[in-house]
């Protein structure tokens, strides 16, 4: 039990925890918003909108993330001169959500396309004869139809994104966990089983409150057929 009193003394572990929390939660709303877009262009009837986001959605769902977070840095912010603050910690951190954001937004894309898939087809013919346009019918019939339907993938999506947000250590961010834990590991060598245990169940216990309100969800917003 010193051991871990000692490590809590020595270093901001709930700190970095909370940085990883951050990340998460701007990235689960800038992937969501990009996620709704996506899938909005891949059930339009217009081919070039669908073609643009069947690619991005292949495209982003067999790239590693390490690489995404790495052209992050070298790529948007060292070639492309990609910045949103003058401050280094600051601009890091947004370039981490940006990244982690362009690859979960797939994610989020085919979690809601399994939603849709869910939506009897009768629901679009219905619309149409209502005479709605397809923006109407896709935000006002289809979409809170999809939602209902895609909340279990879609909290999984985001307990993916949780543990993702280790990766941003690959964008610099030197506060979140995984870089906070390998600057214990090298100087606190003689406590590595406490440090592995107390990220560890750090984790544990961000994740099963989402794993249990996730199930809670879909069963109480699950449409009754």
């Amino acid at each position: 039990m010193n051991g871990f009193l000692e490590l809590f003394s020595q270093y901001d572990v709930l700190g970095a925890f909370l940085v990883n929390i951050e990340l998460t939660l701007w990235s689960a709303l800038f992937s969501l918003v990009l996620g709704v877009i996506l899938v909005v262009m891949r059930i339009s009837p217009i081919s070039s909108l669908r073609a643009v986001a069947s690619a991005y959605v292949e495209l982003f769902k067999n790239l590693p993330l390490t690489i995404i977070m790495v052209f992050m840095v070298l790529g948007a912010y060292a070639q492309l001169k990609l910045s949103f603050s003058d401050s280094f910690a600051t601009n890091f951190f947004w370039l981490a959500v940006t990244g982690l954001s362009l690859y979960t937004a797939a994610f989020v894309c085919e979690s809601l396309r399994s939603g849709i898939n869910t939506v009897p087809l009768g629901q679009a013919e219905a619309a149409r004869a209502l005479g709605l346009g397809f923006m109407q019918s896709a935000t006002e019939i289809i979409l809170p139809q999809a939602f209902r339907g895609s909340v279990a993938p879609l909290g999984n999506t985001l307990i993916a994104l949780l543990k993702n947000s280790t990766v941003a250590a690959a964008a610099s961010v030197s506060t979140e966990t995984s870089s906070l834990m390998s600057e214990m590991i090298e100087f606190r060598p003689d406590v590595i089983i406490q440090i592995f245990l107390i990220f560890a169940f750090g984790y544990v216990i961000l994740i099963i409150p989402i794993g249990m309100l996730t199930t809670y969800l879909s069963n109480k917003l699950a449409v009754r057929r």
